[in-house]
């Protein structure tokens, strides 16, 4: 690959629940949750500099191969309902402007994204479709774009015709982000290796499936991740699997494998072998979920200090749409009389405030939660002694989160009057329990627990499934559920299952 290559960098990352209570605003894109927050220009590099994030990944492995970056805009916001126009134009509106410039400074030789996959705008039902048609606007047919996705990405035939290649992260957790973007470098190294695009197929599947069964640490994801390892290396190609986000109410809703190479027949080779194999998993995608006061008391049973049974609660998962305020787990864990049980984190900033102007070791009757107006979900009201706090600034430790800088505003730790075996983690920005730090912060060894609530549906796994005993997830009130064909779907197309050999979608 000629060490002279111009390469401009940019990312915006959504993924968009339909059925979420509020929308990605500006703002939202602004404080990140959890990411790092707009940037523009240069400042993107010290921004994603040491994280694991796809981009971060593709320009190590770029400038490790002496090429010249352009920086473009990096923008990423916690997953919620869909992207507000306002927020979709400023976003694209600075990286187009950037991308123009630097193209009539001197032509590009390539362009890198790093997108998600599942982002919805309030006008644009295939907003990353969207995203790379301007990007062509700008830089024409010939100059190579490679696309990094994450595993949830609802992977259409727009983005597939639009770029180069399609590079899908391999894990959840996804523990794999700055592998996926340097793999995505390799995409573009065997173009210009070979001067001439590479081969590309595409399929999708007729079934929608529960985010909760496309973790990479258990099957069946964890065979077919090896399977399509192992036909990349016997069919020399580049694959991916996205099993897709079945939370998102667009046509193109749902699963994709993507091949590319440089010879055509060991592309559809591998393709249909990578197929057949998901196809062959159907029924493998099946999971068991529990009600609250089901999983508290299996729980309680099974789960000891050191070594706690660890519950997520999933249809409130920040990470896919939730507001992370409901109280569903909460009231389950104070009806059961739970001991030795914290859950995190539950976002309430007012709450979290009280806790500060109420002050350490002190306790006040709380009104926490509730705020999303979500069915079967009121605020849980009782006293609470709080036992820690802390200003939200900390640094993640876990393998997924590892070296993100955390900026959750007013936090706190507080322990129930009615049921003294219970504590709450507070937050005041959303973002999903997936770090350990997350609660270490206010005081919490998670380890030092019986029980461990996670308002997170898999990302959770990478840094406390190794301490747990068991992992339960629990189906309480929240806007991500668990079960697709729960979703009052308008737009899917016709034909899809709604889950693993379940109901067909007929239509609206």
């Amino acid at each position: 690959m000629n060490s002279a290559l111009r390469i401009a960098v940019g990312g915006f990352q959504h993924e968009t629940n339909t059925f979420a209570p509020s929308k990605a605003t500006y703002q939202m894109f602004e404080q990140g949750g959890g990411w790092p927050g707009v940037q523009y220009g240069a400042p993107l590099f010290d921004a994603l500099a040491g994280a694991n994030i796809p981009a971060e990944g593709f320009i190590q492995a770029a400038r490790a191969a002496g090429h010249t970056l352009i920086p473009l805009a990096w923008a990423a916001a916690s997953p919620s309902d869909v992207v507000t126009r306002d927020a979709f134009e400023r976003v694209m509106g600075g990286m187009i402007d950037l991308l123009a410039k630097a193209h009539r400074e001197k032509p590009l030789d390539a362009v890198y994204l790093d997108l998600h996959g599942a982002m919805v705008a309030e006008e644009f039902d295939d907003g990353e479709g969207e995203v790379l048609r301007r990007v062509r606007e700008v830089v024409g047919p010939r100059v190579p774009v490679s696309v990094s996705l994450d595993l949830h990405s609802n992977t259409t035939q727009a983005m597939f015709q639009r770029c180069e290649a399609l590079i899908a992260y391999r894990t959840y957790p996804h523990v794999d982000m700055a592998d996926t973007g340097a793999r995505a470098y390799v995409a573009l190294s065997r173009i210009f290796a070979t001067g001439k695009p590479l081969y590309k197929a595409m399929r999708t599947f007729d079934f929608l499936t529960s985010i909760n069964s496309q973790c990479s640490f258990i099957e069946p994801c964890k065979s077919i991740y090896e399977f399509l390892s192992d036909l990349e290396v016997k069919h020399n190609v580049l694959l991916s699997f996205t099993p897709g986000f079945p939370m998102a109410d667009i046509a193109e809703c749902g699963m994709a494998v993507m091949a590319y190479g440089t010879d055509k027949n060991a592309v559809d080779r591998a393709l249909e072998e990578l197929y057949r194999r998901i196809k062959d998993a159907e029924k493998d995608f099946a999971l068991e979920l529990y009600d609250p006061d089901e999983a508290v008391k299996r729980a309680m049973i099974g789960g000891a200090v050191g070594l706690p049974v660890v519950i997520a609660d999933t249809q409130d998962n920040p990470g896919a749409g939730g507001n992370g305020d409901t109280t569903g787990m909460l009231k389950a864990l104070v009806r059961q009389r739970a001991q030795d049980a914290v859950l995190g984190m539950l976002i309430d900033g007012a709450a979290a405030t009280k806790a500060h102007e109420v002050g350490l070791n002190n306790s006040a009757v709380f009104s926490i939660g509730g705020l999303s107006n979500i069915p079967n979900d009121t605020p849980y009201t009782g006293e609470f002694t709080v036992e820690a706090l802390g200003d939200g600034v900390f640094t993640c430790t876990g393998p997924m989160f590892k070296n993100f800088r955390m900026t959750l505003g007013s936090m706190a730790c507080l322990r129930s009057k009615e049921a003294p075996g219970v504590r709450v983690v507070l937050a005041s920005r959303k973002c999903q329990a997936a770090d350990q730090e997350m609660f270490r912060h206010v005081g919490v060894e998670p380890r030092q627990n019986r029980v461990v609530v996670l308002k997170s549906s898999v990302h959770f796994r990478a840094d406390f499934q190794p301490l747990a005993k068991e992992v339960l997830v629990a189906r309480s009130p929240g806007p991500a559920l668990a079960d697709p064909t729960e979703f009052k779907w308008r737009k899917l197309r016709k034909g899809v299952k709604l889950k693993p050999f379940g109901p067909v979608f007929g239509g609206a």
